[in-house]
């Protein structure tokens, strides 16, 4: 199953978004526009995030618990709290690449597709940190 269990609570906690290396840099306006489209989400252990091949719908910032994310060729990557991942299929416009699976209890917070391209355009600082962290990204799994 892919649905993760929403909080239905629209709008996160600053203090949680300020320790997300992404965000850090964002005012408190920005952050504000932030929290205000962003949704808390929780997942149990074992439970699959996504999975290649489905759209995506939105991008997931961790704020605790750890994921796994398994990718072409059998490369698998660890990602932890003030990590994020799903923003390849939203800034492609392609399906999912890569399957995610929660590895512990897992709590963070959703953005939809729509609301994440509008603050990349609104905030250009956190449009250049989310590059930096996808070259990142690129450059690592090509080198294992």
């Amino acid at each position: 199953m892919l649905a993760v269990t929403l909080s239905g609570v629209t709008g996160t906690d600053y203090s949680s978004l300020r320790l997300v290396p992404l965000f850090d840099g964002l005012s408190e306006e920005s952050l504000s526009r932030l929290s205000a489209v962003s949704t808390e989400f929780e997942a149990s252990a074992g439970q699959v995030l996504a999975e290649v091949g489905h759209a995506g719908t939105g991008c997931f910032i961790i704020e605790q618990g750890t994921v796994r994310v398994e990718l072409p060729r059998g490369v698998k990557v660890e990602l932890g709290p003030g990590e994020f991942f799903g923003e390849l299929a939203v800034l492609t416009d392609r399906p999912r690449i890569g399957r995610v699976v929660a590895t512990s209890p897992l709590k963070g917070a959703a953005i939809r597709r729509n609301d994440l391209m509008d603050l990349l355009h609104q905030e250009p600082s956190m449009a250049v940190a989310m590059l930096q962290q996808v070259a990142r990204r690129l450059v690592a799994a090509e080198s294992a």
